[in-house]
């Protein structure tokens, strides 16, 4: 392609709307266009990144033996109703009617519509393992869209469903996908890394997310320094820290005027965040929960809502509902004399002796307060894990990381063929509920991951596996007839042995070509100047700083040995 022809335009400045490295230069380098908040354009070298990475993902799946299929993005509301998810998902979900009243919805995701198919078509036992796999675009209302790509309003995916007779089988379908995977990302040149993750909406026993560690992650990911223990923060079991034991003391109200955060308390008593236990309250679909953890800790609220046995609406409680459960103003929340419809106490605080916590009243704090003399409620894991905790693996000490998830994969079980009555016949003539499987990967999101970790200050540096051209021609002058004549000749032999080559054959000065070339990220640049006199030309990998000074004849192997190296075949 000749870029004289080409739907392309570069911005040199960081448009003000675009936070992360990856947002910003997929709108310099004319990758994508902004339509509406969270939703884009791509631009022809933006989709052409897409397909690749496309390409990738399908190879790797059929290679398991998955069938690629293709289901509607329009989905009626029945289906939803037989899950139970019409309301779960609440209002991330885009619901629509038709003209005969008819409630729909976008598809957010497609496990419905699979299982759906799968109670159709799948009789017998013979009939498994399968697993079912498509490349379609989801549609989330987003509360709030950002990072361009990484959370966006519309955004396209890859989906799979595994369907088997088993437990066993389906372990075998989730560790071919956990395997594909791997590949995948690995042939997209990602530093990714699979960890424990909490299926969420989705449903099931076990589930893993693939992270790339990245400063600009939405997630935390906790990593063990002396095992491969990872896991998602939401994921992540606490270790409680112990404290040695102590005799109770008799229980003391204490005044404590305008004293209310941690802080302000800590200098208030002189003690340390580790003698106090705070109460954080919650609503949670109507219902007031309450949640106590040290005053060193912060609430997991992913684990609360699984506790509670799942959320629709679950949000902080406002000063009114607060005020409402203690009788007191903000900032001296206790659980003794508490009215809240559940509460929920870290397994840590459990442990402690002689604690201070608010006393629901205001500017007052209870001193040498006890579980189990003073209060009770349900014990569990309630915190998140800070840096430094012991490993729940080997014990060994944790680490936490930004991350940024491109895949998930899924052991649904049968939370879906049961309700929605997907079985076949098995060996001996039963009904059985099929065992599922479901595997993600973002494929937009995958493609800002990738930028976000190549690129440098002049823009992207695309692997060559995955870049929307893999070469690229620059004449310095275009007017130099000689130039432009050996020029097209390199465009056409590499054209002609399979590789994806642009010739900038605008009339532009050749700082403004190589500065556009660095922006876009083309892995391979051949200049095209004075030294053809000599028979020769420059060669310049983007990732390199130096030129190389190579002779005419040998451009075309210069650039199959880049296709080697990287284990790619013209």
């Amino acid at each position: 392609m000749k870029l004289s022809n080409m739907l392309i335009s570069t911005l040199r400045e960081v448009p003000a709307e675009a936070e992360i490295p990856s947002h910003q230069l997929m709108l310099r380098a004319g990758m994508m266009r902004k339509m509406a908040s969270g939703v884009y354009n791509f631009m022809p070298s933006g989709i052409r990144v897409l397909k690749k990475i496309e390409n990738i993902v399908r190879e790797e799946m059929d290679n398991t033996g998955a069938q690629e299929f293709l289901a509607s993005a329009l989905l009626p509301a029945e289906l939803w109703m037989e899950s139970g998810r019409w309301e779960a998902m609440g209002e991330e979900m885009f619901r629509l009617k038709d003209r005969n009243d008819r409630d729909f919805c976008l598809g957010p995701t497609h496990e419905e519509v699979f299982t759906d198919i799968a109670r159709n078509e799948i009789k017998s036992y013979k009939q498994l393992p399968l697993n079912l796999y498509q490349i379609q675009t989801k549609y989330r209302d987003e509360r709030r869209p950002r990072f361009g790509v990484m959370r966006s309003r519309e955004f396209i995916m890859k989906d799979a469903y595994s369907f088997d007779k088993d437990q066993n089988g389906l372990d075998v379908s989730y560790m071919k996908m956990y395997e594909a995977y791997t590949n995948i990302f690995k042939k997209c040149s990602l530093d990714c890394s699979a960890v424990e993750a909490d299926s969420g909406a989705m449903g099931g026993s076990g589930s893993a997310e693939f992270m790339v560690k990245s400063e600009v992650g939405e997630d935390e990911v906790v990593f063990c320094s002396c095992c491969n223990y990872a896991a998602n923060m939401e994921k992540a079991p606490a270790i409680s820290e112990y404290q040695a034991e102590e005799t109770y003391l008799e229980l003391k109200k204490t005044h404590t005027p305008e004293v209310r955060s941690v802080e302000e308390l800590v200098k208030f008593f002189n003690a340390t965040e580790k003698k106090f236990a705070k109460t954080l309250i919650y609503k949670a679909d109507g219902k007031v929960i309450a949640v106590m953890v040290r005053g060193d800790r912060a609430v997991n609220e992913i684990k609360v809502i699984n506790a509670i046995g799942g959320a629709i609406e679950f949000e902080m409680a406002n000063v009114e509902t607060v005020k409402n459960a203690t009788s007191a103003e903000v900032g001296f929340a206790g659980p003794v004399g508490l009215k809240a419809d559940i509460l929920l106490v870290d397994e840590e605080v459990s442990k402690m002796y002689n604690f201070i916590i608010g006393a629901n009243e205001t500017g007052f704090h209870y001193e040498n307060v006890n579980y189990g003399r003073d209060f009770t409620g349900k014990i569990g894991d309630f915190r998140n894990v800070t840096e430094g905790d012991k490993c729940p693996k080997c014990q060994g000490t944790l680490t936490i990381a930004r991350g940024v998830e491109v895949g998930h994969i899924f052991k649904l079980g049968t939370k879906y063929s049961a309700s929605m009555g997907a079985t076949f016949i098995d060996e001996n003539g039963e009904d059985k509920p099929l065992e599922m499987g479901c595997y993600g990967i973002g494929i937009n999101r995958t493609m800002a991951a990738i930028i976000e970790q190549h690129h440098d200050e002049n823009g992207i540096t695309w692997p060559l596996a995955v870049a929307p051209y893999q070469a690229i021609v620059v004449p310095v002058v275009t007017k130099d007839e000689e130039q432009m004549r050996v020029a097209e000749e390199l465009y056409c032999k590499l054209k002609q042995i399979g590789v994806e080559v642009l010739m900038d054959d605008r009339n532009e000065r050749v700082g403004v070509k190589f500065k556009d070339s660095d922006l876009i990220g083309i892995p391979m640049r051949i200049t095209v100047g004075k030294k053809i006199s000599e028979g020769k030309v420059e060669f310049k990998l983007r990732t390199n700083s130096e030129n190389e000074i190579i002779s005419i004849e040998n451009v075309v192997d210069r650039v199959k040995s880049e296709f080697a190296k990287n284990n790619l075949s013209l």
